[in-house]
């Protein structure tokens, strides 16, 4: 058997072994879905009328318009909550002593973390059917058609895979768990200085310099456009090369990390 078929077969053990875990403490899943749906509800309920009626060309007080606008922000906010966990997990696996268990085992050292980052994407995609079930259940519109809802779902999946292997990287370079859970909350409130949950034409100048440049703002304007059926071209060249620089940072600091930790615990 070639190395590589060896890689794919332990990623593959190591996925069983995750998705185990996630199906035995399920409390989990449901904190991290919980916060963005959370967020969902409180802005549609709580502040979709002021804030719908401030979007513009919106009539006064719909909360549709403005469901349809925040939609893409808790998209992104669902994927950064998800790697929040990924991050907690590995920071436990480098801590608790098993990495050195699976350094004695016959086993390809990528699996430990790819296993990881495959699991983590299952995760996000759970998380993701949850938070659009429940926007369409709120009233959620589209006009995508076929196409671009695959396009839409290939940029969730590619930016799930750039922010899990960047949040990879964050928990083999946390000391603890506790510290894993608190380095990647930023991602969770970048959404918030973006165009998440108001236009950016709206705020101050400074900021909304640094909202038209943040990454996450290409992205959530790209979901918008594909969720309207009129995406924008430039927005979706820019959000694939965020995605592609976070992952590729993040997967060549998280190979340097593990390869440095394993080496010297040994």
């Amino acid at each position: 058997m070639s190395t590589a078929r060896y890689a794919v077969r332990d990623s593959v053990t190591m996925l069983r072994r995750n998705l185990k875990h996630m199906a035995r403490y399920p409390s989990m899943t449901v904190m991290l879905i919980g916060q963005p749906l959370l967020f969902l509800l409180l802005f549609v309920y709580v502040f979709g009328a002021t804030m719908g009626a401030g979007l513009p060309g919106a009539p006064a007080g719909d909360r549709g318009d403005y469901l349809t606008f925040i939609t893409p922000g808790i998209l992104v906010m669902t994927v950064a909550s998800v790697s929040i966990g990924t991050a907690v997990l590995v920071a436990t696996d480098m801590t608790s002593g098993i990495i050195d268990r699976f350094r004695t085992m016959d086993i390809a050292k990528v699996s430990v973390l790819s296993g990881r980052v495959l699991g983590a994407m299952i995760q996000t995609a759970l998380a993701l059917a949850v938070i659009f079930g429940v926007a369409f259940l709120l009233g959620l519109e589209t006009a995508a058609s076929a196409l671009q809802w695959s396009a839409l779902i290939g940029l969730l999946a590619l930016l799930s895979f750039a922010m899990t292997w960047f949040t990879v990287a964050l928990g083999l370079a946390s000391p603890d768990a506790e510290t894993a859970s608190n380095l990647p909350m930023i991602f969770v409130l970048l959404p918030f200085v973006g165009s998440g949950f108001v236009p950016v034409e709206s705020m101050p100048n400074g900021l909304r310099w640094f909202a038209e440049h943040q990454p996450f703002t290409p992205v959530m304007d790209v979901f918008r456009g594909l969720l309207a059926g009129s995406p924008d071209g430039s927005d979706a060249l820019w959000a694939i090369g965020w995605c592609g620089v976070i992952g590729m940072v993040g997967y060549l600091w998280s190979r340097r990390l593990y390869r440095y930790r394993t080496r010297a615990a040994s």
